[in-house]
């Protein structure tokens, strides 16, 4: 194995037996001419890369997409059904709360034990039990079984026991969003020093923020394969698209089919909100909504700094007058962080004809909001900012992820440069 490549995979497939009844296992193991009664479900299927030494590389996929079997196989949880895994260097592994961990046993004797487990003697151990303490900190509970422990406090102790061991690869699969935020910001912080010293780290995670900042590359896996490999803005602006409206992002659009694009925006497929939860008179409703980058794509990925549309149709069985169209971004607990509508603006719509159809487009510039998800809520309404009728208030149209403009990532909103000015005397 070349001497740069830290692990290396190539046609590496995990198949399981499912079998519709459970005797069914029992008549294709007794029967005379071994009948099967089972079928094939491909976890990974035939799946090669290579990830250098020092590369952080995210993992993402839908769930079932085959991540978890995958860095179970490269750790050794799992034996291959075909294909090859060369690992050069020495794994740490956090997969999964509990893995390696013996409940009956304090936090103590199960750092030594996981110490074991990964060729560690007892000695060693010894001198890395100071670091993994600390980074842990999860007080008087280190000499306490472990089945009293809370999914944190376990989060923490199998963290601290993973990184403190000095790796040359360190595996992480998802096992972190159990923690509460500071915890998880250390981690990342930790995550950070490991690969400036040239470990190597693979990770899953759903939190497409982490992907973006953190790796130098990402690996998306559909239905057991590699749907594309690549860096990270590229590869998660398509697979959001993807996982939201099953298409992916175009990035150019050639000077001769802008007529053809500008065509096909007005086809554009909008989110269908008739089963959403919503409240209101509802003598006009809005139908559909979406988000569309510059190159009028659904996107659920908003980069701070970028100019995107929010779209929206609405339908009316009444004629309206001085018509608002609101969009609300909320955090994942429900917090109220940004608004936008037409009265604010002075932009709402004089008047719409009874039985018509509308279509709304918001044209803004995303803000410096903190990065991650947050959740879309509409509103159609006839009026004043401060007296209005409220027809149509959906919650939750769709999710969007923010990512950073520049990785400065400290509070709930930050400024551009344009917005601000120092001096000094």
């Amino acid at each position: 194995m070349q001497s740069e490549i830290a692990i290396k995979v190539e046609n590496l497939t995990k198949v399981y037996h499912l079998y519709d009844k459970p005797q069914d296992r029992f008549k294709e193991a007794l029967h005379p001419f071994r009948k099967s009664y089972h079928h094939n479900f491909y976890a990974v299927n035939d799946i090669s890369f290579e990830i250098k030494k020092g590369e952080t590389v995210g993992i993402i996929g839908k769930n079932g997409a085959g991540k978890s079997t995958l860095l179970k196989m490269i750790t050794g949880v799992l034996t291959p059904t075909s294909g090859n895994i060369q690992v050069n260097g020495k794994i740490a592994s956090l997969l999964e709360l509990g893995a390696g961990f013996n409940p009956e046993m304090t936090g103590i004797e199960n750092i030594y034990l996981n110490g074991t487990l990964m060729g560690f003697s007892e000695q060693e151990m010894a001198s890395k039990i100071e670091a993994i303490l600390e980074f842990a900190d999860i007080g008087e509970f280190i000499y306490q079984p472990v089945k009293v422990y809370s999914s944190g406090m376990f989060a923490r102790l199998a963290f601290s026991v993973a990184i403190n061991v000095e790796p040359d690869i360190l595996i992480v699969d998802e096992a972190l969003s159990v923690g509460d935020a500071r915890f998880q910001s250390k981690c990342i912080r930790k995550m950070e020093e490991l690969a400036k010293k040239g470990i190597t780290i693979l990770f899953v995670t759903h939190d497409m923020q982490s992907v973006n900042k953190f790796c130098k590359e990402v690996v998306w896996l559909q239905d057991g394969k590699i749907s594309q490999m690549g860096e990270p803005a590229k590869i998660i602006e398509n697979y959001v698209s993807f996982m939201t409206y099953g298409l992916e992002t175009v990035r150019e659009i050639p000077q001769e089919n802008k007529q053809k694009t500008n065509q096909k925006t007005k086809e554009l497929k909008l989110i269908d909100t008739h089963d959403l939860d919503s409240f209101g008179e509802k003598k006009a409703i809005i139908t559909g909504a979406v988000f569309v980058d510059k190159n009028g794509n659904p996107t659920r990925l908003l980069k701070q700094g970028d100019y995107v549309s929010f779209i929206c149709e609405f339908s009316t069985t009444i004629e309206l007058h001085d018509v608002g169209i609101g969009v609300l971004f909320k955090d994942t607990l429900n917090n109220d962080i940004l608004t936008f509508n037409s009265y604010m603006y002075d932009a709402p719509i004089a008047a719409v004809k009874k039985d018509s159809t509308t279509r709304v487009t918001i044209k803004f510039k995303v803000p410096k909001l903190f990065p991650r998800e947050y959740v879309i809520t509409v509103a159609l309404s006839e009026g004043t900012q401060q007296n209005h009728i409220q027809q149509h208030w959906i919650h939750g149209v769709t999710t969007v992820n923010i990512i950073s403009k520049d990785h400065i990532d400290g509070c709930l909103l930050s400024l551009y440069p344009d917005e601000i000015e120092y001096s000094y005397e």
